[in-house]
């Protein structure tokens, strides 16, 4: 099993994802666990000095203005999880509370949160023992970090709550704990705080968007060179020389990856035959300029996950080596800050709404066309085996435009709004979790669209009689149908054929197919 070793320095995409998906095991490395107890000695002189540090020794948001002392404290810390663990709605997706869980545990291992190395092995041993804690849709808006949702992540470090063990069933934290050998946490000053503050969900959300979404674009190419093949379009307009003088990075790739697949094809270039067109439609002549245009977006979207990963959001955070009226062991200081606050990343979230909600439109486009018999250049309306007697692939179109219609309401961004909070001390916030909770239902629809897409498609190219497809295509239509996506024939019962084409798009077997012939797309 793959081991992801933690260390002070941030962590990468494919760390999350391997502990997300893939239930790598993490350890602390020697660095950290120097690091943490550093920090730790810093908040510990904190602590025993009479004047009162946010976080350490004072509540907590619009209640910080009270001084605690020393013999509240423990439960203080205790108070804030189990006050904040106020999450309702239904459970929210295992991979997603190990990405938080994962990344929560990252900042902790910077050595800028002055929690204890107990704390962090234990967080560790949690992830490593399969025990996931039950975290609820409902209780972030993305500023003083993921509160709820890491409330309920901390609940099950102190042995309360309920969570979801390894065997998948949902039992107290307690006894999950005591099965894996593992002891409760006892929280001193500033661990329960620490816990909490960070951008950790919807950051887990958007590392695995971004990896789902790069293969859907590949995906996408692929179903829109498929498109272009069975409506007899030109692929000249793919040529690189056309896109090398507008030289947006994605779009050179998109058109390269379409080129890719639509080699050696029978069916390209007769757009001037019994129908003569002097241009194709705009969602067949223009996909690799949307495609390449949200392409572009998820490298931004990269740009701004990259800093996350290496960011230690908390607030408080101790900073070592220097001085200030914070002061405390060895010269650290701990210092109020704004860095929990979700923007950079909830704007990235909302980007990537729109381009998928773009790229959903115009494959719906390109599928409609394909069942017009107006516009389909010779195939039969809605691609049935007898018009009329049969319905085709209407309502699969339906549909489609059913979840396109819903993409562009997940498309409208989240945070662009926000709403005051904690006696108004909390006046302006993200909403990033609630923007990467509706990305992550339009990837799934997205996935659903290419998949109607390759349905149309591949059946429009095989009722092309006479005319050989693309290589590229040949295999694609071989491999779909292999798993279980039946070809043209007599009105069926669609939605096992169409729920087929989605698992061969969400498991990769479209772009593998497709790369046997082409070799790696981009």
């Amino acid at each position: 099993m793959h081991t992801v070793v933690v260390g002070t320095s941030g962590t990468t995409a494919g760390d999350v994802l391997a502990v997300a998906r893939g239930n790598a095991r993490i350890e602390l490395s020697p660095e950290a666990l120097t690091a943490l107890a550093a920090a730790r000695e810093i908040v510990d002189a904190l602590a025993a000095k009479p004047e009162p540090v946010y976080g350490v020794s004072t509540g907590f948001g619009a209640l910080a203005s009270r001084h605690i002392s020393p013999d509240l404290r423990a439960q203080l810390q205790r108070n804030i999880v189990r006050s904040h663990a106020a999450g309702m709605g239904p459970r929210v997706e295992r991979e997603v509370v190990r990405a938080l869980m994962f990344l929560r545990l990252k900042t902790v291992c910077s050595g800028h949160t002055g929690v204890r190395p107990e704390v962090a092995q234990t967080m560790a041993d949690i992830l490593n023992a399969g025990i996931t804690p039950v975290v609820h849709e409902y209780g972030s808006l993305g500023c003083s970090g993921d509160l709820a949702p890491l409330s309920h992540c901390a609940l099950t470090l102190i042995g309360e709550g309920d969570a979801e063990g390894p065997d998948g069933a949902v039992r107290p934290a307690a006894e999950l704990l005591a099965a894996a050998g593992i002891t409760p946490v006892e929280l001193r000053e500033k661990e329960g705080l620490a816990l909490l503050n960070g951008t950790d969900g919807m950051l887990g959300m958007l590392v695995m968007a971004l990896d789902d979404l790069q293969k859907l674009y590949t995906s996408a190419d692929i179903t829109a060179a498929l498109s272009l093949e069975a409506l007899l379009g030109t692929d000249r307009v793919l040529a690189a020389e056309l896109h090398a003088i507008r030289p947006h990075p994605g779009q050179g790739v998109a058109a390269a990856n379409m080129m890719k697949v639509l080699a050696g094809s029978g069916l390209t270039g007769h757009h001037q035959d019994d129908a003569p067109r002097v241009q194709d439609a705009y969602s067949v002549r223009c996909a690799p300029q949307v495609a390449g245009a949200g392409r572009d977006t998820l490298a931004h979207a990269r740009t701004v996950a990259g800093r996350e990963l290496a960011a230690a959001v908390d607030n408080p955070v101790v900073l070592l080596g220097d001085t200030s009226q914070s002061e405390g062991s060895g010269g650290g200081r701990v210092e109020s800050n704004g860095n929990f606050h979700g923007a950079p990343v909830a704007y990235v979230l909302d980007f990537l709404a729109i381009a998928a909600a773009d790229l959903g439109s115009i494959a719906e486009r390109r599928t409609d066309r394909l069942l017009d018999k107006n516009r389909s250049h010779g195939l039969p309306p809605f691609l049935a085996g007898d018009a009329g007697v049969d319905s085709g692939l209407m309502i699969a179109q339906y549909t489609q435009a059913a979840l396109v219609s819903e993409m562009k309401r997940l498309a409208v961004p989240a945070s662009t709004d926000s709403i005051p909070s904690s006696a108004m001390q909390e006046d302006h916030v993200s909403m990033g979790w609630s923007a990467a909770r509706k990305l992550r239902t339009a990837v799934d629809n997205l996935t659903r669209i290419v998949a109607i897409e390759l349905y149309a498609a591949t059946r429009a190219i095989e009722l092309r009689e006479g005319l050989t497809p693309a290589p590229a295509s040949s295999a694609v239509i071989e491999a779909v149908r292999r798993a279980g996506v039946e070809g043209p024939g007599p009105d069926r019962f669609l939605a096992p054929d169409l729920a087929a084409a989605d698992a061969f798009v969400r498991d990769g077997g479209l772009v593998r197919a497709a790369e046997t012939v082409t070799g790696a797309l981009d």
